[in-house]
């Protein structure tokens, strides 16, 4: 039996020339497996169907949007995780997902070997192969355009000799990785950093500045999972379709950054993450009220690095791993209702309930029925500025 190469196929152009390439230039099958993480666009038939007739042996189509919503956004949105204080992980949440599925389809099929479509100037090389490499280190990884200067006038030349069923004839300005968590966009004339955005840059959001009505919503969460919007159950996966619906429909979750990529040099990106921004809002709020103080200071850290793990492709390292468990503890009681306005862009608590909040009226309520007892206060200053003033004192000596 020849030797096979498991391809992660997108329907594109670079990956459906890549099948053929990938065989002649090896002599190995192609093994084409797409993995549906609510990217949206094409039929996932057609995109397997394209896969077979641009000279695939076997073209797998995997259904992950439900694992990628509860295994991997859910665990994003408890850790509140913003890379660079800013973006959601979009593109790099969708990564470890789809290397699970390629390395199930390689020991299914037989092969020695997995190809992606990455550039070498990029983050997901990286968590493609370093994802490949702690999940079966056996198995050796091949990129087509990094290894081999694979440009797109040679993929398009590759396709029209062989008459491979790709329209070719367009050709979007930006280069677009989106998921249902949100979507990216890069290249163009945005990688003059001093170019504003056009609307045309965006899909999932509506321009915020155009005149609507606001939206109000109720997010229930039980232990950090969101369960409930406006008192009907939904799945975390239709959490997240709901609210990209209707915050997108405000224009929240916009995001233009120049962000700091892994392999060392700046990058502009503009993101759309309706859902994501909403949810991780609504799920700090909450957390604020039932997380105990110094936990959540922790936490805040915890979160920072557990983003720029996952960002920099190390879902799979051992810190990451024992990180999860963490915040899988501080959920516990993150159960209870946010209310939030969603309009012009933003998306606003209004207010919130838990029956296991931290907050208690009786000690917070400056009327009549303060429970506070003032009288222990002064005390507790004296003592907690102590350390300093008697450093302020050896100063003054």
């Amino acid at each position: 039996m020849s030797d096979r190469v498991v391809l992660a196929y997108s329907g594109g152009l670079d990956t459906s020339v890549a099948i053929g390439w990938i065989a002649e230039e090896t002599g190995a099958e192609v093994v084409a497996v797409a993995v549906d993480v609510g990217q949206g666009g094409e039929d996932m038939d057609t995109i397997r169907k394209r896969a077979l007739e641009c000279g695939a042996v076997e073209a797998v189509v995997a259904d992950a949007r439900d694992e990628f919503a509860e295994q991997y956004c859910l665990p994003a949105l408890q850790a509140n995780a913003l890379y660079m204080d800013r973006y959601p992980l979009v593109s790099a949440i969708s990564r470890p997902v789809i290397v699970k599925h390629l390395v199930e389809a390689a020991k299914y099929h037989g092969a020695s070997t997995v190809s992606h479509g990455c550039t070498g100037k990029g983050n997901d090389q990286v968590r493609f192969e370093v994802g490949i490499g702690a999940l079966a280190p056996d198995l050796t990884c091949i990129a087509p355009v990094r290894d081999f200067a694979w440009t797109r006038e040679k993929a398009i030349s590759w396709a029209n000799d062989r008459n491979l069923p790709i329209d070719v004839s367009k050709k979007s300005p930006y280069s677009i990785d989106q998921n249902v968590w949100g979507r990216a966009v890069e290249t163009g004339f945005l990688e003059d950093i001093w170019n504003s955005p056009i609307e045309d840059v965006y899909d999932y959001t509506a321009n915020p500045a155009e005149p609507r009505d606001a939206d109000e919503v109720v997010i229930t969460f039980d232990r950090g999972v969101p369960v409930a919007i406006d008192g009907e159950t939904v799945t975390v996966l239709q959490a997240i379709q709901q609210l990209n619906r209707r915050a997108g429909a405000q224009g929240v979750g916009r995001l233009d950054i120049v962000e700091d990529r892994l392999v060392g040099i700046k990058s502009r990106e503009v993101y759309e993450a309706p859902g994501a921004i909403a949810l991780i809002t609504a799920h700090q709020e909450l957390e604020n009220v039932t997380v105990e103080r110094d936990l959540a200071r922790f936490k805040k850290t915890v979160g920072q690095r557990w983003a720029e793990l996952v960002y920099d492709g190390l879902w799979f390292s051992p810190l990451k791993d024992a990180l999860d468990t963490f915040i899988a503890e501080t959920q516990q009681y993150v159960t209870g209702d946010i209310r939030m306005t969603l309009h012009g862009g933003r998306a606003v608590v209004t207010g919130r309930r838990s029956d296991v909040g931290l907050y208690d009226f009786n000690l917070a309520t400056y009327d009549e029925g303060d429970e506070f007892d003032q009288s222990l206060a002064k005390g507790f200053v004296q003592l907690w500025g102590l350390p300093s003033k008697i450093a302020a004192r050896r100063a003054q000596r």
